[in-house]
This record gives structure tokens, sequence and C-alpha cells, in this order.
């Protein structure tokens, strides 16, 4: 009966539910960042308290976009306290804090007061904010100047100044129109060569303000450096950090570079990825080597940049393989390493055609030891030879006989010492 009840009151409910919250959502000019809160704590602690500190962090204050504030006040932390409302990020887990002067959009949502046992009330709402809007199509900066202000909140080293020529690029210019100025804030220096990339049909693309990048893309054939291979529709995941140098132009979009990006990870599973690989000598297999890199068109993963560190620090790097690993580089390949251990059917040393086998060491020096005990046998004997007359000793051969078993006997002492401590075979 209890069930019955509960489900015949939320049909009763969802019957009533007219879809009017008095949520709505409005484009907002951002004034100020709540970032460096050990900063603001020195700078405004009146500011700082009243949004209660650390919990303000990613926070925003904005001014509506359709009615910017006059600023009034002498000081700027009353000018803040006073004419902007707080906002938070929408999202738990995904935090993009706009820039100063960015168009925001926001909405008004829950608010933690409607927990207050003492005055309970659903209705309380604060404001949360999304991502900032793509004014200008770039993912390096959308801010747009204050028609009514040119002082900031948050000062900056030093101030840009917007040329609306290069809207789409984003970019900036230096110049006396005092009207022009804009701050986007303390420490984010515009770049005039961030390039937004190249959409293809079907690709979801996240961007970064300087470069970064991933895209969920595909193959789109004879349209990009990676679709010269495979069919329309083949999966591919690129991740980028910091792009090529750019010639000029930066409201032009670009594709991901391989060989000139800072770092970049290719998830490909069709596709010929044109890359420069830095040594790509194979000599050493007697068939069947690898196919050159920029040739391979199966699915692969690529990790480059300028240098890789692979560190593992508290278990094994495992390098697994169903055919060969080969270790490529232009100078030297170097082990460091307390013991080095190798098990292997056989060990090709200095060219795959190598036919002089090594020695084992102490089969060698069990031989050499009984050649060299047959030897002194040997000078034993001469060392007493007579001759004729009869008990006349034979004087040459004594005496290189005593001279050559002493020499013997020293190179049998040193046996031992020929043999490798360090480096061992089956």
């Amino acid at each position: 009966m209890l069930q019955v009840g509960l489900a015949a009151q939320s049909l009763q409910n969802q019957a009533s539910f007219d879809g009017s919250t008095g949520f709505i959502i409005q484009p907002v000019r951002v004034r100020f960042t709540f970032l460096d809160i050990e900063d603001i704590r020195v700078k405004y602690p009146k500011l700082l308290k009243r949004y209660n500190e650390y919990d303000a962090l990613s926070g925003i204050l904005f001014e509506p976009f359709t009615n910017p504030v006059l600023e009034t006040l002498d000081s700027v932390e009353d000018n803040l306290m006073t004419n902007y409302n707080f906002a938070k990020p929408l999202f738990p887990n995904m935090r993009q804090v706009p820039l100063l002067n960015e168009i925001a959009y926001i909405v008004n949502f829950p608010s933690t007061d409607t927990q207050n046992p003492r005055n309970v009330d659903l209705n309380k709402t604060d404001f949360y904010y999304f991502l900032p809007i793509n004014l200008w199509n770039t993912a390096h900066q959308n801010g747009f100047p204050d028609p009514v202000n040119e002082w900031n909140a948050q000062e900056s080293s030093t101030t840009k100044t917007f040329s609306y020529s290069n809207a789409q690029a984003g970019a900036t210019q230096d110049t006396t129109e005092e009207e022009n100025n804009i701050i986007l804030g303390n420490t984010f220096e515009e770049k005039e060569d961030i390039k937004t990339l190249q959409p293809y049909e079907g690709d979801i693309i996240y961007e970064g303000r300087w470069g970064q990048s991933m895209r969920f893309g595909s193959t789109v054939l004879n349209k990009n450096p990676w679709s010269n291979q495979g069919t329309n529709g083949d999966p591919i995941f690129i991740v980028r950090n910091g792009q090529a140098p750019s010639a000029g132009e930066p409201w032009k979009p670009t594709n991901e570079n391989i060989n000139e990006d800072l770092g970049s990870a290719y998830f490909t599973s069709t596709q010929q990825i044109p890359i420069e690989v830095a040594s790509s000598t194979y000599g050493s297999y007697p068939s069947d080597p690898p196919q050159a890199p920029n040739q391979y068109n199966k699915n692969q993963i690529i990790l480059t940049s300028g240098r890789l560190l692979f560190n593992a620090s508290q278990d094994h790097l495992l390098l697994t393989s169903g055919k060969s690993i080969n270790l490529n580089a232009y100078q030297s390949v170097n082990v460091d390493t307390e013991n080095v251990y190798i098990q292997s059917n056989k060990i090709y040393l200095g060219d795959k055609n190598a036919d002089e086998p090594l020695l084992l060491g102490n089969q060698t020096v069990q031989v050499l030891d009984q050649l060299i005990d047959s030897l002194k046998a040997f000078m034993d004997i001469c060392q007493t030879l007579v001759g004729v007359p009869m008990g006349a000793p034979v004087v040459p051969i004594n005496s290189i006989a005593v001279t050559v078993k002493n020499s013997l006997t020293v190179i049998q002492r040193d046996l031992e010492n020929i043999k490798s401590k360090d480096n061992f075979t089956v």
C-alpha cells in the first residue's frame, strides 16, 4: 500500500509540473576570478571572507552583460563587494575558469542554504557558470571590451590592446587607442599564433588555450595528413601538447603536425602517420625487418616528443612484443645497472652474420690447465736429462726447461684471472 501511495503521489506531482522553475540562463561579463586564494587573502580579505575562503576557489564575480556596472567607489574591494554577484562552476569534475572580460553564461540552481533547518526554503538559489561563450571562435581567448568601464578589478602587469580587425584570431596589437584596452587577467599572456584545430565531419574536439588538444576523429580520405589510407570513418584519437610554430594568419585553422608539435600521442586504426623518426636502421634483422614507421597503416600507438621518460618507481617496466623489440638510436644504446641477465638460445654480437663463437670460460681454463700440467711434466724430464758421456748434463735443454717451467707455473696461477667475473654465458 505504501508503494502504491508513493507511486500515485509521484504521478500527481508529474501531472502538476508545468516546467516553470524560475531558472534562467543569462550572459554575464567576468570581472574577477578566485584563483590565487592566498594572494586574494592579502589584497581583499573582506571579499574572501564573504565567500568562505576556499569555498570560493574557481568562482567568478560578474555583472550582467546587458547592464554594465558603472564604478563609483574609491576602493577596489568595495567595488567588488558592492557591484558584482558571485558564481561558482556548474560541473564538479570539469572546470574552465573564464578570463577577465570573457562572456560566460550563468544559471541559478539550488543553493546549499536550502538545507538550513531554521528556515527551509527550497526556492533559494545560487549562481553557477558554464564555459565562456565562443565569441571570437577561438580557444585561446574570447574577451570583449567593457563599453562602460576601463578599470578592471584585477590589476594586470601588462595591458593588452584588442585589435578588432583580428578579432577572429584573438590577437592583440600595440596601440595607443585607450578605448580598445582590455585586460584578460594577471598572468595570462595573449599569443598571436594560437590556431584553432580544423574540424572534420563527426569529430569531437577539446582544445586548451595554448595549443593543447584532444581529437576524437576518423579517416577523411585525402583531407588531412593521416587520411591517405583506409576508409572514411576509421577511428583515430590524437592528443597534442603545443602546436607547431605558426607561419602567420592565426585566424586560419590548422591540423596536428606530428613532426613539429611539442608532444603527441596518436592512437590509430588504419591510418598511415607521416612521422619522421630519429633513427630507422634495421640492419640487425636477418629477415622480416619492421616496416618503416611512416609506412605502417594498422592499429598502433605512437608517442613522440623531444624526450620520453618511462619510470616504474615501485615495480617492473615490462616490454612485450609478438615479433621483436627494436632499440634504435642515432648515437648509442646504453645500459646502466647492477646486473644484466640475457636468456637466449643464441646471441650474435657485432653483426647478424657473426660466426666466431665465444669461448666458454670454465672449460677453456680447464683445457689450458691440463695442457700446462702436461708441459710442466715434460719440462721436469727435460731439466734432468743427461747426455754422453753417461751422466753428463744436457746443459742447454736443462737450462731452458727450468725457465719454461717457471713461466708455465706463473701462467697457470693466473688462469683464473682471464675469466670474466661480470659476464656469463651458458
